[in-house]
């Protein structure tokens, strides 16, 4: 008979493999990354606009995705993984080509996970190179 010790543990190690799991289902980070870095830098190039990943916590990236504010609140941030701004800009750009079909909501995860990846204190902290 198992000891009561090792049958929590066997749950627990459950658990954490299903929240693990399910944080991966959110994002693809590595099409977050590519999106991020062809389309969200191809504005944000240098200077005081460059917003690397890196230059924030995962908190505040967190925190950003949740508010859905761009250009200090002039727009929506999901404005920018609209199907309609990637049609408009598929022609010079193709990262926005090649996630056309991508569903907006999901696109908008993936990036969300490359920042919160990327974060100063993410797994991977990451710049916009």
């Amino acid at each position: 008979m198992k000891s009561h010790f090792s049958i929590l543990s066997g749950i627990t190690l459950g658990l954490l493999a299903l929240s693990f799991a399910g944080e991966a289902a959110d994002g693809d980070w590595k099409r977050g990354r590519v999106y991020y870095r062809f389309v969200c830098t191809d504005c944000h190039k240098g200077g005081s606009s460059e917003i690397p990943p890196n230059s924030r916590s995962m908190a505040e990236w967190k925190a950003y995705f949740q508010a859905d504010k761009h250009e200090k609140g002039k727009t929506s941030l999901k404005y920018y993984v609209s199907k309609a701004f990637r049609e408009s800009i598929k022609a010079k750009n193709q990262a926005a080509a090649k996630f056309i079909d991508v569903p907006e909501d999901q696109l908008m995860k993936d990036i969300e996970a490359f920042a919160i990846r990327g974060a100063k204190d993410g797994d991977a902290p990451a710049t916009c190179n």
